[in-house]
């Protein structure tokens, strides 16, 4: 069935198996330093101007508020391991959200619920009673996640020495409308009407709702707002202020920030706001027009009763265009005229192929609408299955018997599996009679498989993958592992999915070294097992076949360009910039390979156009372009009246999968938020909070650097860093793209943070950034719109060791990405392309850690 509404539970609760994915081309896994009861704090990975927990995972910030001159940074955390599970309340606090203090477990799951996100606020009037006015009680409320209905309702909970031990109300919920999709309340203080103010997310109908209350405990809905903006996901963590637009302090607008997932501007998770007004029981967004994309040649509009010149292959597209929806579907939107391009002919499980004639490149930009399943196109994959890979077979599972494997436990029973097991979904994509496969009595049986032991004598090691998604390295893990001297030095998954695909490590590093394959499933839950084949020393590279649901622009028969649905039946624009291939010949290729979920794909209206077509997703407004920047809310009753706003620095995609031990989450540098008019709209801007600069120590600047066409180390061994603050000013001149590369080092290894002048935008770039192949889409370019001003760009970096944040401009442009790389990689580099530019000033600031 095709649906993209998933509630929270549904997706934290199988976080280890939808956010991993299969690493066709993995990596040597990263060191770790050895996880101990006691965290050094100089793990591999470990912030040091981030904060993180000791250990266990954490996500969402909650319950931030100021009080008696400490600020509180509750979150969502795993009291009890470093994957999402048995959601509480962890607790720290600062005196100037720089220098935190990690106290213990303040608000604990039980039997009953699970503690999931939401706000706190001080009781000053005693409106509850739980205080006094002396001592007014810090409330908290959260919401129930009710484990017998799965229901999730608004609770309250308080505290009368700080926010150090708290009582959880007699009286909860406060709120119950019955739904499993209504969370996240965050709660403030509304003067004019002498009341409390909730904001809370419906979240798989894109709404958020406003309650308004004298106690805190009864509460009356007074509005609702939505669906507005991007809706490729469910909306969470709501966060409604007022902020005073480029100072002027009589003019105000309120800010109303929704939290999406999927579905962010780069992919995955992402901070959204709306700008607009808020009388006190309803918030109106400022309008912002209606789109009207560029006009230009129409290529293909699927009008016509067939597909015309366009080559069709396989089943899912039909015999030609769709008028709508077919059957089994959701009700699909957002086409032009009567039909478009829809591969859901046969439902999810059919594929194929649309393909456009040879064109010659002779327009800047391609638009096309496209909608359906989020499947990107991963390079190195392809659209048939090639022969198989030639070499020494480790494992081949044929004969009836694991012959001189190791077997332990029950999972994969006394013989090879000949296909599909009892109650398991159709396994497809085996070689021969036979095949490891785990699923014997379910996925609640567990064990593993070891291969006697060889020599690496090839440059590859192929075989075939399905299953769970569950990597090695984390609890539980459904995987393939290659051990040499005792250690795991590779490691791969299924995709959550019973169809086998090609996997192949590159192990030319490893000659001459013993090894042995283990394969293991020590998962009990859901998609707890593992399908294994053909496990072959070669030297040639296995290609895994495609699942993607893309659109794809080939030039010269490669794929130059990709796009794909966001797991919506309603199209929406997206755009090729063709410049690059001017002159040359192209084809458009329309790409179902995907059989599972969401498995098809729309589009329609393929168009040659001077000037790129805008999506709903650019058309929106972000806090963050980044990939990781989630859940993020501000603190009530900051000193001054100041705005500060922190946010969990990750994506669902991959958090589960993320490389850190003993734990799992960090949040982002706290930002001061303020609204200032940019081209003449009202935009919200952030800079990192000024307590930040306490942690500098010493610092080297660089002026008056020309640089054309080259890359180069900037000043010197002194700008060398795994924790840095820099600030750089530089003045356009004719280069393409220019900036500084961070975290560079041996092997290519480099963050790259740059401006491309000919789209104006600010981007990171992290594909070389480090260990990348924990999960398909981590590697990748995000960008965000950026105008020179008068002829320069300003950067702030904030460089950790794992993790970038930059700002752009004066703030309006913001970049949030974790990286994993070397610890040895420390470089900065400044560089042009294309051309030439002047680093004007570069100052390089090296931040000692926040732990005291």
């Amino acid at each position: 069935m095709s649906s993209g509404r998933v509630s929270r539970h549904a997706r934290r609760r199988t976080i280890p198996a939808v956010v991993t994915v299969c690493a066709l081309s993995a990596a040597p896994l990263a060191p770790q330093a050895v996880a101990s009861d006691t965290p050094s704090y100089s793990e591999t990975y470990r912030p040091q101007f981030h904060y993180t927990p000791q250990k266990n995972w954490m996500n969402d910030p909650n319950g931030l508020v100021y009080h008696q001159g400490e600020y509180h940074l509750f979150y969502q955390y795993n009291p009890n391991g470093n994957t999402w599970g048995d959601m509480s309340w962890g607790h720290a606090v600062s005196k100037d959200l720089v220098h935190w203090k990690e106290l213990p477990l303040a608000l604990s799951h039980d039997d009953e619920e699970m503690v999931f996100s939401g706000g706190a606020v001080v009781d000053r009037d005693n409106t509850t009673g739980f205080g006094t006015k002396k001592n007014p009680a810090m409330v908290a409320v959260y919401t129930g996640f009710d484990k017998s209905t799965g229901t999730q309702a608004q609770s309250l909970a308080y505290s009368t020495d700080r926010g150090r031990t708290w009582t959880k109300y007699q009286g909860n919920p406060v709120i119950d409308i019955g739904s499993k999709d209504f969370r996240d309340p965050k709660v403030q203080w509304y003067e004019p009407t002498k009341s409390w103010l909730m904001t809370v997310s419906l979240s798989a109908e894109h709404k958020v709702r406003f309650y308004s209350s004298k106690n805190l405990k009864d509460w009356k809905l007074s509005s609702e707002f939505g669906p507005a903006g991007a809706t490729g996901g469910v909306w969470e963590c709501p966060d409604l202020f007022p902020l005073a637009v480029d100072g002027n302090k009589k003019k105000i607008k309120w800010v109303l920030v929704v939290n999406i997932n999927p579905g962010g501007i780069a992919g995955g998770s992402a901070a959204q706001y709306f700008v607009g007004d808020f009388d006190g029981e309803r918030f109106t967004a400022d309008d912002k027009g209606t789109y009207t994309p560029p006009g230009g040649t129409v290529v293909q509009d699927f009008e016509g009763t067939g597909f015309g010149t366009w080559t069709n292959t396989g089943t899912a597209f039909g015999q030609g265009p769709s008028a709508g929806a077919l059957d089994g579907q959701l009700p699909v939107e957002g086409f032009d005229g009567k039909g478009l391009a829809n591969s859901f002919h046969g439902g999810d499980s059919a594929t194929g192929t649309l393909t456009s004639p040879s064109f010659t490149v002779d327009s800047p930009y391609l638009n096309f609408k496209i909608g359906g399943g989020r499947h990107p196109h991963e390079e190195g994959t392809v659209l048939e299955r090639g022969p198989v890979p030639e070499g020494t077979v480790i494992g081949d599972f044929e004969g009836g018997s694991y012959g001189d494997w190791t077997k332990t436990g029950d999972a994969f029973g006394t013989a090879p599996a000949t296909g599909t097991l009892p109650d398991q979904q159709q396994v497809t994509g085996w070689l021969g009679d036979g095949l490891a496969n785990s699923f014997l009595n379910g996925d609640s049986s567990t064990g593993t498989l070891t291969s006697p032991e060889f020599t690496i004598d090839k440059d590859y090691i192929d075989f075939l993958v399905g299953g769970g998604a569950h990597p090695a390295g984390q609890a539980d893990p459904t995987a393939v592992e290659l051990v040499v001297d005792g250690r795991v030095v590779r490691s791969a998954t299924g995709k959550d999915t019973e169809a086998l695909n090609w996997a192949a490590w590159d192990v030319r590093d490893l000659a001459g070294k013993k090894a042995r394959i283990e394969i293991v499933d020590d998962n009990t839950g859901g998609w707890g097992h593992i399908n294994v084949d053909h496990i072959v020393l070669s030297d040639t590279r296995a290609r895994p076949l495609s699942d993607e649901t893309s659109v794809n622009l080939l030039v010269d028969g490669k794929i130059v360009g990709s796009a794909t649905g966001a797991g919506s039946e309603t199209l929406d624009w997206a755009s090729f910039d063709l410049r690059p291939y001017a002159g040359k010949k192209a084809q458009i290729q329309i790409a179902d390979m995907n059989t599972g979920g969401w498995g098809h794909l729309l589009a329609d209206r393929f168009t040659l156009a001077d000037a790129p077509a805008r999506s709903v997703l650019q058309r929106a407004d972000w806090a963050d372009y980044g990939k990781d920047y989630y859940a993020a809310v501000s603190w009530e009753n900051a000193p001054g009246g100041k705005r500060y706003m922190i946010g969990w620095m990750d994506n669902w995609d991959y958090a589960g999968a993320v490389p850190t031990s003993p734990w799992r989450g960090a949040q982002t540098v706290p930002r001061e938020m303020a609204l200032r008019t940019v081209d003449g709209r009202i935009r919200l801007i952030s800079k990192p909070v000024n307590s930040l600069e306490s942690l500098r120590s010493r610092s080297v600047t660089a002026t008056d650097i020309m640089v054309d066409s080259t890359s180069k180390p900037l000043i010197g061994p002194a700008a060398r860093g795994k924790a840095l603050d820099i600030e750089a000013t530089f003045s356009l001149k004719d280069a393409d793209r220019f900036g500084l590369k961070v975290r560079t080092g041996a092997g290519g290894e480099e963050t790259v943070i740059g401006y491309d002048a000919t789209t104006e935008e600010l981007y990171v770039d992290r594909t070389r950034s480090g260990t990348v192949d924990f999960y398909s889409t981590f590697p990748g370019v995000q960008r965000a719109p950026l105008k020179a001003e008068r002829g320069k760009v300003k950067l702030r970096i904030l460089v950790d060791w794992s993790s970038v944040e930059v700002f752009g401009g004066n703030g309006e442009a913001v970049i949030t990405d974790q990286i994993f790389p070397d610890p040895a990689s420390e470089g900065v580099r400044v560089f042009a392309e294309n051309g030439s530019v002047k680093l004007d000033e570069a100052e390089v600031r090296h931040l000692d850690t926040y732990r005291n």
